[in-house]
């Protein structure tokens, strides 16, 4: 554990918290990409089918146990909740995510650091990661407008993985057998995938101006 991970956890945590405030306060899902949130569902997954067999401590347990359940929440909220499923925008959001699990599984059985049943479902869950965000991003840009909360939660998604990056640099440097360099690679891809968003947020935010996306 370092500074930079437990930020990028935390911030993580925000992200998640955002989100669930905009579904939970105004009973809307209104700009929220379904199939992003598919996506990080089957991410977190795949990434802690060790939960039951390998203890590191408390904290990574407990996060992992908190990261799977609010997935999963999200996800039957925007598909079940009476209320919430009213304001989804089927419309826009009509990205075909299933490509992206097919394709990344595909590639976590051809790259991957050990090949075992474990390893190759981190590698696919580090890899479906890494594009998750992009039918958040396509609705977004269909949508043009963006409400506060929704560009908050996807503003600390990326800040989220920004800090990640950070983290990696840090044990790189401080480790004597940091190897995970397919986490860093696709945290470099995640993270450029975001650097549209942000410059628009940072000019909203600089000019105090609603968030708005080109179509």
């Amino acid at each position: 554990m370092n500074a930079f991970r437990l930020a990028g956890d935390i911030t993580h945590l925000i992200s998640i918290l955002v989100l669930l405030l905009k579904i939970y306060a105004t009973k809307s899902c209104s700009g929220i990409s379904l199939k992003t949130q598919e996506l990080y569902a089957v991410v977190f997954l795949a990434r802690y089918l060790d939960l039951f067999t390998d203890f590191i401590s408390v904290y990574n347990s407990v996060m992992k146990v908190v990261f799977i359940l609010s997935s999963v929440a999200i996800v039957w909220c925007m598909r079940r909740h009476r209320a919430v499923k009213r304001s989804y925008d089927k419309e826009l959001d009509t990205f075909r995510h299933y490509y992206l699990v097919g394709a990344c599984f595909v590639f976590a059985l051809l790259v991957h650091e050990k090949f075992t049943f474990q390893e190759v479902f981190w590698a696919f869950s580090i890899y479906l990661e890494a594009v998750a965000i992009i039918p958040q991003l396509v609705l977004l840009q269909r949508s043009g407008n963006v409400d506060n909360l929704t560009g908050q939660y996807v503003f600390f998604l990326g800040a989220y993985r920004a800090l990640y990056i950070l983290n990696w640099i840090y044990r790189y440097f401080t480790e004597a057998k940091f190897s995970r360099w397919i986490a860093c690679i696709s945290g470099l891809v995640q993270t450029a995938l975001y650097a549209d968003f942000f410059y628009y947020y940072f000019l909203s935010w600089k000019n105090n101006a609603k968030l708005n996306l080109p179509a």
